[in-house]
């Protein structure tokens, strides 16, 4: 028997033995894939709707009806197309009429083919709908509310349109790598900066050709590739940014920053060489003396510092010299040949010395200092100092005109005359002073019984100390003048003391005395307690500038002192004016710190006093906030001078960005004047506003400028 019958014969024998009939068995077939069908339909992410050929609903899922937020008993089988629009209409959920609906899906349901469109809804919502026909006709549809893909979508493009607008627009040039080590993004402004062609560093190249490209190129000087590649792997892998400063063939500098991103990092590359240049400018400025291009006092003591530091100390010589004969060549000749001078005795001294190692200063007017390393006793000290001697008492010529000056010079052995830098600069000007009292053109090694000095510093500390109780102190006031306006704006207090045996003593002497006794904390409380009283009765728009030592503001008691001047006095706060150095700004201790506060929390005004003359930093303005920065005279002097001028218009600049107050000290002359007032200078101050003056004097020349107001 052929197989077939077999299986035929033995489904016909089953078919017996349940009792089952053909047409309920289909039955029972049709319901379980209605049933399954059924279940897929309401399963379905989407919506779905099913219409038969006249357009009248077969089935639809729940989700349909909550998209539309359609009525569940109104969505029955059977029910109109046209009438689901219309329910959508009355429900609000459909933003046009129900014929207009209908006339926008008409075309789709009679083209007989698969269709995709958006609608938007009355409450903003976009659903796509694709209609898909059936073979026995109507169709069906699925709906997908696409709302937040969208909104993602957009929300995508404009993060890119702004991505792509702060590249174009970026000051800095950009690339960034993946995860691979291939650059995958790089702006305009990369090519610009380095000025090659999309082509020389097409998307794809890599770190290590990115160098290589550069160097080919000749815009890279010489550097180690492999070596630069290392560093950079070994930084992202410890998740550290990088920055390196790259020198190009032309001259200029970038600052090239490697940050670490989630799969790969980003390069930038700013274009910093003039800042770069006015960096090194003031670095160059805060270390060296303007006029002769020497160290100043600052770089010397680092130096000799640094010297005495070496675990194994080679024998020193330190000079301390004065010129002889310097204040003639200025009273005879005018400042501009002194200045020339002491540039022609700087060249001279740096030709005494013999080695790079040997150093030689300017500490400020006439006075210089030298380091002379490895010297082999007092004989090597005594031979530099005969020669200096020497070339310096030759005669100066310029312009037709002679100049004669001499030099004396004290000198302290290390380690035989002092341990350390304050003992051995003391010991040389002890033997400087010796030399001086002896004659001129001179040079003396100091002696153990150089102690004739130390007796007149004493004496004149033991004189100052009885100074203040007896009055012998007052104060001369100088004043400010606001260059656009023409107006004076306030006064800097001058403190003068008249010795009934001394005479009138200089300040550069009694200052210095009063800092190392500590005395400067008293006298310095008087004089800001006189100036408040004085310029309390000054217009109301007239501010007082009194200097605050560094001892002042150690005190700790500084800011009690400014709160009872101006309590005494009933000077506002905002009407003082509290001058200080560079040397405040260096001491970050607690103290300064919290003082610097508390006078800023009084509205008192803080100036940086004699800016650009010491330790000069742009790190200090963040640490400290300042309201005012006073030029150094010595830069005022010199702003015929190129670089001179440039740097004064640098920190006028720097002023005004930070909106900060300037203040020129030192003008004499109109053409300063003139010079200041193009490049935006705030103040003015010098002997060409005005010459110190007494309180009643002061306070005549305001009332006068008063009166002018009113009368204009």
């Amino acid at each position: 028997m052929p197989l077939a019958h077999v299986k035929a014969g033995s489904a016909a024998g089953k078919r017996k033995a349940t009792g089952i009939g053909p047409a309920r068995r289909i039955a029972e077939e049709l319901r379980a894939q209605n049933e399954r069908f059924s279940a897929a339909v309401e399963n379905m992410s989407h919506g779905l709707c099913m219409f038969d050929a006249e357009e009248r609903m077969i089935i639809c899922n729940r989700n349909y009806i909550d998209l539309f937020r359609l009525d569940a008993k109104v969505m029955k089988p059977g029910i109109r197309f046209f009438d689901i629009l219309q329910h959508s209409v009355d429900i609000g959920i459909a933003s046009q009429s129900a014929a207009e609906l209908y006339a926008v899906r008409k075309p789709y349901i009679d083209g007989a083919k698969p269709s995709t469109y958006e609608e938007t809804l009355a409450d903003g919502r976009i659903i796509v709908i694709s209609h898909r026909p059936l073979a026995s006709g109507g169709w069906v549809s699925i709906y997908e509310d696409v709302t937040e893909q969208r909104r993602a979508e957009d929300e995508l493009k404009e993060q890119h349109r702004r991505f792509d607008a702060a590249l174009a627009n970026m000051s800095q040039g950009l690339l960034m790598y993946d995860a691979d080590g291939k650059m995958i993004v790089r702006n305009q402004r990369f090519l610009e900066l380095y000025k090659v062609a999309e082509a020389d560093f097409p998307f794809g190249t890599t770190h290590r050709d990115a160098l290589e490209r550069l160097l080919e190129l000749g815009i890279y000087t010489k550097i180690d590739v492999d070596s630069e590649v290392a560093k950079t792997e070994a930084a992202l892998r410890a998740g550290k940014m990088q920055s390196a400063y790259r020198y190009l063939a032309d001259g200029r500098t970038f600052l090239v920053v490697r940050q670490p991103m989630s799969g790969g990092w980003v390069v930038t590359f700013d274009d910093v060489t003039e800042r770069r240049r006015t960096e090194e400018r003031m670095t160059h400025l805060a270390h060296h003396d303007t006029l002769t291009n020497l160290p100043n006092r600052s770089m010397f003591r680092e130096r000799l510092d640094q010297a005495l530091s070496e675990p194994k100390v080679a024998p020193l010589a330190i000079f301390s010299l004065d010129l002889d004969r310097f204040k003639a060549v200025n009273d005879t000749f005018g400042h501009p040949a002194g200045d020339w001078l002491l540039k022609c005795v700087a060249e001279r001294l740096r030709r005494c010395l013999r080695s790079d190692k040997d150093v030689v200063a300017r500490f400020g007017g006439d006075e210089f200092a030298i380091i002379q390393s490895n010297v082999r006793g007092a004989a090597d000290a005594e031979k530099l100092a005969k020669r200096i001697v020497e070339v310096i008492g030759k005669p100066y010529r310029d312009k037709g005109r002679e100049m004669h000056v001499g030099v004396s010079l004290g000198i302290a052995l290390y380690p035989g005359d002092g341990q350390d830098a304050d003992t051995l600069l003391t010991n040389a000007d002890m033997a400087l002073y010796r030399g001086k009292s002896e004659g001129r053109n001179i040079y003396r090694f100091f002696e153990p019984g150089m102690d004739a000095m130390v007796r007149e510093r004493l004496a004149l500390e033991a004189d100052l100390e009885a100074a203040l109780p007896k009055r012998e102190f007052e104060l001369d006031f100088q004043p400010i003048l606001d260059i656009a306006s023409g107006d004076i704006v306030g006064a800097e207090a001058l403190m003068r003391w008249r010795s009934p045996s001394r005479g009138l003593v200089s300040p550069q002497d009694f200052i210095a005395a009063a800092e190392e006794t500590g005395l400067i904390v008293q006298l310095g409380d008087w004089a800001l307690r006189k100036a408040c009283s004085a310029a309390a009765g000054w217009p109301r728009d007239v501010r007082m500038a009194v200097n605050v030592s560094a001892a002042q503001i150690k005190s700790g008691g500084f800011a009690r002192s400014v709160i009872s001047a101006l309590a005494f006095s009933g000077l506002p706060a905002s009407r003082l004016e509290l001058e200080i150095t560079e040397t405040v700004m260096m001491d970050e201790s607690d103290t300064v710190l919290r003082t610097h506060r508390q006078l800023r929390g009084l509205g008192v005004r803080i100036a940086l006093d004699d800016f650009g003359t010491g330790y000069s930093s742009l790190g200090y303005l963040r640490r400290f906030p300042v309201d005012k920065i006073k030029i150094d005279r010595s830069f005022i002097r010199d702003l015929d001078k190129r670089d001179t001028a440039a740097i004064v218009r640098t920190v006028i600049g720097l002023g005004t960005e930070l909106g900060i107050t300037v203040t020129a000290e030192g003008v004499e002359t109109e053409a300063q004047l003139d010079m200041l007032r193009k490049a935006g200078c705030g103040e003015a101050q010098g002997f060409l506003i005005g010459v110190p003056a007494k309180a009643s004097e002061m306070s005549r020349l305001l009332r006068s400028q008063e009166k002018l107001r009113q009368s204009g």
